[in-house]
């Protein structure tokens, strides 16, 4: 034991029978305004909620408050709720509109999804503001979930309040947005305003296929708008329009003492500020954003397609001629998205474009295609493909069901809304279990003539082990200066704005929710392939020691996660964790703050 562990473990010796003492909700309200909360209360516990208690915040909430069950928890051929769950599970519009389910079904030796006690369905800022007091008098772990989009497990727990913001959904446009109290420092912009359940479809639907507008979010059709916006935020053109969180004008947020905040640059800066990359669930609950949005370019597009070499030493000098023709051609805010470098010695395209035509495109990556096809140590595994498309029908559910259905996969229940569809690329995601998965930040110096081949050469080192991609939308460097500036000024690792793609590789199998007949994942198998991504990142690394991790996209598992998440932004976060969430009410995984309480989020470490 080390010296200050021991010096801990004797300093809580005079408290341990007070602690163990069955009058611990005494206990707990003697410490109440005098010191920092130390446990919360599960179901059983003294201090759980009477049911009288928790029939007064159903009244409070409108008659908004749900016991929890899983539809998996009595799985019978009978069951009706069983059956349409198993029939949907692979629908994230489903698993979206269930409480009591999340778009990941868990992580192996990390979590499972399990649900809430109790769930208050928010209607309106007033629910929020009835949880949190809620929460906060009865001492309860609380979670806010959106879209349910958290490969952490952040908007799940079981034995906890819920504050399940799917139904406040409504968005509103605005020509001239001025966010309040900055008047005399900013001019009216064109905006939108979201609140905080809605997801990245319907903002899409409204500002850009409705409105003929650009709003940045994400690339999956199903995420939260709030989730995303408070992760950083990255979409397939970040680095034309920067991160979400750069774009945000303005939030209602509701603290852990129950107040309402309107948050602005003029209007408490500091709690603004922190919103923008500094996590979900860590600070607040955000009820509504208000979004910057831009000019809609003439043309999105995309290029697909799939090669592979015949040996590893072609492989090799394949990904260094993919890394140049990158920096030479790509490197660039008209490109996003990715290039995915697979065993079997095959790289696939899946990258994305705006404000080019199909011509120009075509014309960009002849050069890269005629280096290919002078070779007869490569093939063309899938053709190439390079379409263009006018940008307002870039998420206009009609027009692919028109021209090209086999992109898109559409919500099947009866009653879905017809723009509710999802890109086929992403089906797997849904329900998934997570074996493994690792990202890091890797540097545009990396691109230069005297490190590019140290950098080929381990990302083929890494392939050795398992597949990776390079997302180049999730690095800003490269970018528009207005992207860069807007996306510095946010709580994300300062990182992210020198990197020139984010490098992620992982591992999933189909969804195992507790319960779920035939849910049995092949657990030595994902164990097994934990350690090869870990082999695999580690390898490609080596070339980017200390490398940051995004946030939403991160292992579990991440060491020093506060400095690979935020960096040198940790300390200004945990300050205003402090100042406004000071008993920790908000707590997740790896969230700010939450190196002061337990992995359940139960007790206090300190």
């Amino acid at each position: 034991m080390h010296r200050r562990d021991l010096l801990k473990a004797a300093l809580a010796l005079p408290l341990l029978p007070w602690a163990l003492s069955p009058s611990i909700a005494t206990a707990r309200e003697a410490l109440k305004g005098v010191t920092h909360l130390y446990a919360r209360v599960r179901p059983g516990d003294p201090g759980w909620p009477s049911e009288a208690q928790w029939e007064q915040l159903k009244h409070a909430v409108g008659g908004r408050l749900q016991r929890l069950q899983s539809p998996f928890e009595h799985c019978e051929a009978s069951d009706a709720a069983c059956q349409e769950a198993l029939k949907q599970v692979k629908n994230p519009y489903y698993l979206g509109d269930t409480p009591a389910l999340t778009q990941t079904s868990g992580w192996v030796d990390a979590w499972t999804s399990r649900p809430s006690a109790y769930a208050v369905v928010a209607e309106q800022t007033s629910d929020v503001v009835a949880a949190v007091n809620f929460a906060r008098e009865h001492h309860l772990r609380l979670v806010v979930k959106g879209g349910g989009h958290s490969y952490q497990g952040t908007s799940d727990a079981p034995d906890s309040l819920l504050i399940w913001t799917r139904h406040m959904n409504h968005i509103a446009l605005h020509d001239a947005f001025v966010p309040q109290g900055c008047a005399s420092s900013q001019a009216p912009r064109p905006a939108v305003t979201v609140e905080a359940g809605a997801m990245w479809v319907d903002a899409y639907t409204a500002v850009t296929t409705e409105g003929g507008r650009y709003v940045q979010g994400g690339g999956c059709l199903t995420v939260g708008v709030a989730g995303l916006v408070q992760s950083g935020g990255f979409g397939g053109l970040s680095k034309r329009f920067g991160t979400a969180s750069s774009n945000l004008l303005e939030a209602e947020v509701v603290t852990a003492d129950g107040k309402v905040h309107v948050v602005n640059a003029c209007r408490e800066p500091e709690l603004f500020w922190a919103i923008k990359g500094g996590g979900g669930g860590s600070i607040g609950v955000l009820t509504r954003l208000t979004l910057l949005t831009h000019d809609l370019p003439d043309t999105f597009g995309a290029v697909f397609g799939a090669i592979q070499a015949d040996s590893d030493q072609a492989f090799r000098e394949l990904i260094g001629q993919t890394m140049r023709f990158y920096r030479d051609a790509l490197f660039n805010p008209h490109w996003g998205e990715q290039l995915k470098f697979h065993g079997g010695n095959t790289l696939h395209l899946s990258m994305i474009f705006q404000g080019l035509s199909q011509q120009e495109a075509e014309q960009v990556w002849a050069p890269f295609f005629a280096w290919i096809k002078a070779r007869p140590a490569y093939r063309f595994k899938e053709d190439v493909r390079i379409i263009a498309l006018p940008a307002r029908h870039f998420w206009d559910a009609e027009f692919f069901r028109q021209h090209a259905p086999q992109l898109i996969v559409s919500d099947s229940r009866p009653d879905a809304p017809r723009n509710h569809v999802l890109w086929a690329g992403d089906e797997g995601q849904v329900g998934q279990f997570i074996h493994g998965y690792r990202s890091g930040w890797l540097p545009q110096a990396l691109l230069d003539d005297q490190h590019i081949d140290a950098l080929a050469d381990a990302m083929f080192e890494a392939t050795r082990h398992w597949g990776y991609s390079l997302h180049f939308n999730k690095g800003l460097a490269g970018g528009s200066a207005d992207a860069i500036a807007r996306s510095r000024d946010t709580a994300m690792n300062p990182g992210a704005m020198d990197a020139f793609a984010l490098a992620i590789t992982g591992s999933e199998s189909e969804p195992a929710f507790p319960g779920m007949p035939g849910a049995a994942p092949d657990l030595d198998k994902a164990r097994r392939e934990a350690a090869r991504i870990d082999q695999s990142m580690d390898a490609l690394l080596k070339v980017a020691p200390g490398a940051g991790s995004y946030v939403s996209e991160s292992n579990y598992f991440e060491r020093d996660w506060q400095r690979s998440f935020w960096g040198t932004n940790y300390p200004r976060l945990a300050a205003a964790k402090r100042r406004y969430d000071p008993d920790g009410l908000f707590f997740v995984h790896h969230g700010v703050g939450s190196e002061d309480w337990s992995d359940d989020g139960f007790s206090r470490r300190r």
